[in-house]
């Protein structure tokens, strides 16, 4: 029987103390190994994204990977991935970002998005928003137009959603 997208919090595993202790942490390699509770995922997904025109979906290393490039599929649109530093192999922007323990560089390639380009950003979680504003602002240096965020968990006590106001966000699952 199809797994249905309000049932999906359901199929996430909670590991207490990873990767340090204090943090719940909400494994989703359950949710993935069940391919019903995966489509509904990515199925669901695709619905609170609506009927956008969509050109290119980006997706954040490493996990965002895994929603961002069906999505894309689906669309019919090009996957852009988003990479730590010093793992893409072309010209690339960057753009420095803060983490609750310190800073991260991500990277994009700079042929990646077309000026103009309608994009949506696909990552697995939004938590404290620091990975999305920093995937925000390498849309904007190659001068693309943002229409959407979409992630499959929100974690609202981190308040990672009031760091990208002024974007439509959608959300599966929310704690």
């Amino acid at each position: 029987m199809p797994v249905q997208a309000d049932t999906l919090a359901g199929r996430i595993r909670d590991v207490p103390d990873f990767p340090k202790p204090g943090i719940l942490f909400k494994d989703i390699t359950t949710l993935l190994k069940d391919g019903d509770a995966f489509g509904a995922a990515i199925d669901g997904l695709l619905a609170k994204i609506g009927n956008k025109k969509i050109d290119a979906v980006v997706g954040m290393e490493s996990r965002g990977f895994i929603f961002a490039a069906p999505i894309a599929y689906k669309l019919g649109v090009g996957f852009v991935p988003v990479r730590k530093l010093g793992k893409l192999p072309g010209d690339v922007v960057s753009v420095e970002y803060d983490l609750e323990y310190g800073s991260a560089t991500l990277e994009m390639h700079k042929d990646a998005i077309k000026p103009g380009a309608r994009v949506l950003i696909v990552d697995d979680l939004l938590a404290t928003g620091g990975t999305v504003a920093g995937t925000i602002e390498l849309v904007k240096q190659l001068n693309g137009e943002i229409v959407g965020l979409a992630f499959l968990i929100e974690l609202a006590a981190l308040k990672g959603r009031e760091k990208l106001s002024g974007y439509e966000i959608a959300t599966l699952i929310k704690y």
